[in-house]
C-alpha cells in the first residue's frame, strides 16, 4: 500500500479497537484490477484450475466493461484475513475500504457461522486453497486433464449441495461401520492417504469407499459431495478427494452466502462510523470517501430510482443503523454474533422499516411484465429470503441407493418451492453419471408441477 494509505490505516485500526472491534490481524495488499477481478471469480487467490472459472471471468469481464459492477475490494476471512484492494481505486475509495473491512474482520471473528466454519474449515484457507489447486494439478498430470476435468464437472456442478447441520467432518452410516483398529491399520498402509488426513480442517474423513449395500443411505441425504464421494461404487480414490476438497471449500463459502446482508451491513455502519469519528482525515478525503459511502449503500443502481433486487448493503446498513439506534449497540452485537441472514431479516426487519425503504414483494412474468402483489412485511422478508435458501439451489436429496448401486435423486419442490431448469438438471445428472458409472434417476416436476423423471442409464468406464 502506498504509505499514507498505510498510515490512515493503522489510525483507523486504533479507532477500530476503541470502539470495541475484536478481529483478528489483517494483511492489506493494493492490486491490479486484473488480479480483483480474477480473485472474485475464483473466490480465492489461488484455487483449483477449471474451464467454468473462465466462463465466470468473461461474465464478470463483460459486465464490468458495460459499466454493471466494479470491484473495490475483496476480502477472505482467516487468522491473518487477508484484504485486497484495487490500486485503481483512488486514495479516498481505499480509506473507506480499509474501514469497510475492518467491520468485515470483526464480523468475521465473532459471529457464530463464520466461527463454526473457521474451525472446521481451518483458519488458513488461502493457503488451503493453493494446496488443493496443487494436489488437483499433479492429478491432472497423473491421470490426463480430460479424466480430472470430467470429475471436476461434477464436483462443481454439486458445489451448493452439502448439508451445513451435518458438518464438514462426518463418519460413515453406522451400518458400514468398521473396527477402529482396522481403520487405523489401513491408514497407515496409505502413506499418501495419513498425509492428506493431517491437513488443517480434514480431520474426521472416513477411509474406504464402502461396497454397494442395502439400506444406504438410512434417511434422504442432502450432503450429495459427501454421499458420493464415500458411496460412489466404482470411484477411485484420487476422485473421491477432489469431491472432498470441492466440499470443504464449499463449508468454507457457506457463512459468505447466508451472512451477506448482515456481513455487508455490518461493514458499511462500521465504516461509516470511523470515517466520522476520524478527525486525522483531511476534510476534502473525509467528503470524497463519504460520497463513495452514499454510492455503496444506496438502494437502487445507476439512475435507476426503483429496484428489483435489493442491495445487500442499503438493507443491512439501514437495519444495522435502526437496531443500534433503538436498541444500542451492545445488543446488536449480540445479535450480529447469534445470527445469520434468515434469523436476521425475520426478526429485526420491521414493518416501520420496510415501509421506509419503500420495498414491496413483486412477481414477474415470462413477458417482462411486473406486478407489485403486496407490501405485507412477512411477504417481504420470504421474499428477500427466498434466493438464499440452500446456496440460492434447489433442494434435492439421495432417497435410495439400489442393490445394484442404480442411485435415486429426489428434488424436493415443495419444500424449496422452485423448479427446475431441465436443460440444466440434464448437463448435471450426465456429470453425476459420469463418476457414478450406473444408472442414476432424477424424480421431479416441470413447470406446471407435473411429475417428470431424468434418467440416465447404462455403466460407465473408469
Amino acid at each position: 500500500m502506498t504509505q499514507t494509505l498505510s498510515q490512515y490505516t493503522e489510525r483507523l485500526e486504533e479507532l477500530a479497537r476503541d470502539a470495541g472491534l475484536d478481529y483478528f490481524p489483517v494483511e492489506f495488499e493494493e492490486v491490479p484490477e486484473s488480479f480483483m477481478m480474477e480473485v472474485s471469480v475464483y473466490g480465492l487467490p489461488v484455487r483449483m484450475p477449471h474451464w467454468s472459472f473462465g466462463v465466470r471471468y468473461i461474465h464478470q469481464l463483460v459486465q464490468h466493461r458495460m459499466g454493471h459492477s466494479r470491484l473495490f475490494e475483496v476480502v477472505f476471512p482467516g487468522n491473518p484475513g487477508r484484504a485486497y484492494l484495487a490500486r485503481r481505486n483512488s486514495l479516498q475509495e481505499n480509506t473507506l475500504v480499509a474501514a469497510h473491512v475492518l467491520g468485515h474482520a470483526d464480523f468475521a471473528k465473532n459471529n457464530l457461522l463464520f466461527r463454526h466454519s473457521q474451525e472446521q474449515v481451518g483458519y488458513h484457507i488461502v493457503e488451503q486453497a493453493a494446496a488443493h489447486a496443487h494436489q488437483i494439478t499433479e492429478a491432472m498430470e497423473r491421470h490426463g486433464v480430460a479424466r480430472v476435468e470430467s470429475v471436476l464437472d461434477a464436483a462443481l456442478s454439486l458445489e451448493p449441495f452439502i448439508d451445513i447441520d451435518k458438518g464438514l467432518c462426518r463418519g460413515l452410516y453406522a451400518v458400514d461401520a468398521r473396527p477402529a483398529a482396522q481403520d487405523r491399520r489401513q491408514d497407515h498402509e496409505d502413506p499418501f492417504r495419513t498425509r492428506f488426513d493431517t491437513l488443517t480442517g480434514a480431520e474426521g474423513r472416513p477411509e474406504r469407499k464402502p461396497e454397494v449395500t442395502p439400506g444406504v443411505p438410512p434417511h434422504p441425504e442432502y450432503d450429495l459431495l459427501w454421499f458420493i464421494a464415500h458411496y460412489a461404487p466404482d470411484l477411485e480414490d484420487w476422485e473421491r478427494d477432489i469431491f472432498l476438497v470441492v466440499r470443504e471449500e464449499s463449508f468454507y463459502f457457506y457463512p459468505l452466502f447466508a451472512c451477506q446482508i448482515m456481513n455487508e451491513g455490518w461493514a458499511s455502519y462500521w465504516h461509516a462510523r470511523l470515517l466520522r469519528d476520524a478527525d486525522f482525515l483531511p476534510s476534502e478525503l473525509y467528503l470524497d470517501a463519504i460520497k463513495a459511502h452514499s454510492d455503496v449503500v444506496r438502494p437502487y443502481a445507476g439512475d435507476r430510482q426503483v429496484s428489483l433486487s435489493v442491495n445487500p448493503y442499503h438493507l443491512g446498513f439501514s437495519m444495522w443503523e435502526k437496531l443500534i439506534e433503538s436498541h444500542g449497540l451492545d445488543e446488536a452485537r449480540t445479535i450480529m454474533e447469534q445470527n445469520d441472514d434468515f434469523g436476521f431479516i425475520r426478526n429485526y426487519l420491521s414493518k416501520e422499516l420496510a415501509s421506509e425503504l419503500d420495498l414491496f414483494a413483486f412477481t414477474a412474468s415470462r413477458n417482462g411484465e411486473v406486478r407489485v402483489e403486496e407490501s405485507d412485511v412477512y411477504a417481504l422478508r420470504e421474499q428477500v429470503l427466498s434466493s438464499k435458501y440452500n446456496f440460492g439451489s434447489p433442494r434435492v436429496c439421495v432417497s435410495e441407493m439400489r442393490d445394484d448401486g442404480r442411485l435415486e435423486l429426489l428434488h424436493r419442490h415443495e419444500v424449496d418451492g422452485r423448479g427446475l431448469d431441465l436443460a440444466s438438471a440434464e448437463k448435471v445428472l450426465e456429470y453425476i453419471h459420469r463418476v457414478w458409472r450406473r444408472p442414476v434417476v432424477l424424480h421431479t416436476v416441470d413447470e406446471n408441477c407435473d411429475p417428470r423423471k431424468i434418467v440416465k442409464r447404462g455403466r460407465v468406464g473408469g
